[in-house]
Formats: C-alpha cells, sequence, structure tokens
C-alpha cells in the first residue's frame, strides 16, 4: 500500500490535472454551470422544507426546517454524487484505461475530489443561511474539517471497491442509485436523530453517514461536541472501508485493460 500511495504522488500532476478536467466536463455545456452544486441540496432543501413543516411536523429540536436539512444535505449530495459519479469512473474512461499506463485510482479519486469542490462551493450558501437565520458559530465548528476528513475516507473506500466492481459487474452501476435513496432513508438528513427509538439507535448509528451528519449538525448548529464514541467507530469503519477498498482495485487492477 505504501508502494502504491507512493506511485501515485509521482503522477501528482496528472491526478491534479485529471481533477481540474473532472470539474470542467461535469458542467460542460451546462447554461448553469456550478450553480448545480448548489441548487441540488438547496432544491432538496425547499421541498423538504415544504412537506416536513406544512404536512408533517418534523422536530428539529429548536432549529428552523431549512437551515437543519440543507446542514444535513451539503454532505450527503458530496457523498451521493461521488459515489454515482465514482462508480463508473473507469468504464466511461476505457480508452485511457486500455491505452496507457497510470494509476487507475487517479480517475476515481478525481471524482471524490471534484465533488469536494462542489461542497465547498455549497458551504458558501450554508454561512448565508447561518447569517440570516441568526445561528451563531462556536469553537466546536473547527471540528468540521475533521468531520470532513472522516468522509473522505468513507467515500474514497467505497468509489474504489465499487469503481473496480463495476468492472467485472456493471450491475453495480444500477443498483447504485436504489441503494444510496435507501440509505438516505438510514441517515437523519429528514428527521433529527433524536426519532430513532433509544434501544436501536447503536444500531442506527453504524451506518457511518448517520453518525457524521448527526455530528455536522452537533458541531455547526448546535455549537456541541459530537459523541466521540460513536465518530470513533464511524472513523474506524471508514478507515476498514477505505483499505479494503483500496486493497481490492489495486488488486484487480491488472484485469482492467483486458476486462474493459
Amino acid at each position: 500500500m505504501v508502494q502504491s500511495i507512493s506511485n501515485l504522488y509521482q503522477y501528482r500532476d496528472l491526478l491534479w490535472m485529471w481533477i481540474l478536467r473532472t470539474i470542467k466536463v461535469r458542467y460542460k455545456q451546462s447554461v448553469l454551470g456550478v450553480l448545480w452544486a448548489i441548487l441540488q441540496p438547496l432544491l432538496l432543501m425547499f421541498i423538504f422544507s415544504l412537506v416536513f413543516t406544512l404536512f408533517l411536523n418534523v422536530p428539529t429540536e429548536g432549529l428552523p426546517y431549512p437551515i437543519f436539512s440543507y446542514c444535513a444535505l451539503l454532505p450527503w449530495t458530496f457523498f451521493a454524487t461521488s459515489i454515482a459519479y465514482g462508480i463508473t469512473s473507469l468504464t466511461t474512461n476505457m480508452n485511457l484505461v486500455t491505452k496507457i499506463y497510470f494509476p487507475r485510482e487517479i480517475l476515481p479519486i478525481a471524482v471524490v475530489a471534484a465533488g469536494l469542490v462542489d461542497l465547498l462551493i455549497g458551504l458558501c450558501v450554508f454561512i448565508g443561511m447561518l447569517i440570516v437565520y441568526q445561528i451563531p458559530v462556536g469553537p466546536a465548528a473547527l471540528l468540521f474539517p475533521v468531520l470532513l476528513l472522516v468522509q473522505i475516507i468513507l467515500t474514497l473506500g467505497i468509489v474504489l471497491l465499487a469503481s473496480a466492481i463495476n468492472v467485472f459487474y456493471r450491475d453495480i452501476q444500477h443498483v447504485t442509485p436504489l441503494a444510496i435513496q435507501l440509505l438516505m432513508f438510514a441517515t437523519p438528513i429528514i428527521y433529527s436523530v433524536t426519532a430513532v427509538p433509544e434501544k436501536f439507535r447503536w444500531l442506527y448509528m453504524l451506518n457511518p453517514m448517520a453518525v457524521l451528519v448527526q455530528s455536522y449538525r452537533q458541531v455547526m448548529l448546535y455549537n456541541t461536541l459530537p459523541d466521540w464514541g460513536y465518530l470513533l467507530q464511524a472513523l474506524l469503519i471508514s478507515v476498514a472501508v477505505f483499505l479494503v477498498g483500496f486493497r481490492f482495485f489495486k488488486s484487480v487492477e491488472w484485469q482492467f485493460a483486458d476486462i474493459i
């Protein structure tokens, strides 16, 4: 693994170039361009706010529902978009994979990096919402980069694993949208984690994204520290997923050119 990371570092210029290309291609010939990075979570926020404030009364622990949901939708959109685009990153670039050598993990990593740029753009809207709703940001917000790092590790692990499997079994790219939708309802995005019965919460929190979304809200909206036990658990699961994904990716990398 150390050797693979060292090899990837030698190709850092190619990685940077491919990240820029991925960002440009994603919004090429798009009228709104990078505004889609803002509109996607923003539109979902409006829909959820309409449904869960007018028709259903969802507890938000004293917060306005728009910012309550947007705080969760922002990292979730990064997670879901990275997986959706990352899974097909190898098969959609088959001409490169079959013709020249380079560390193949550059392709899925670039997709995740492009998704991270979208998240940072959307973060500007979130900061504006904090000002509008007069929600003070406290010292706990300094943990935001730590939570984001854990999420990046988790996302990279899933994307590396799924993109490699997709080379052999294209069913993965068809199953993924359904899996993401199901996982969304198993994550406290449209509701508070307090809605989950206490006796089942330990099982619910085995989902790392559930822990991360709840932690984002705690540090950014409530100025409280996250549950360190659950956060450590999410970190361990994320690292395990990354190690498995990276190891599997590198073990089958030599077959990509022949199978694609």
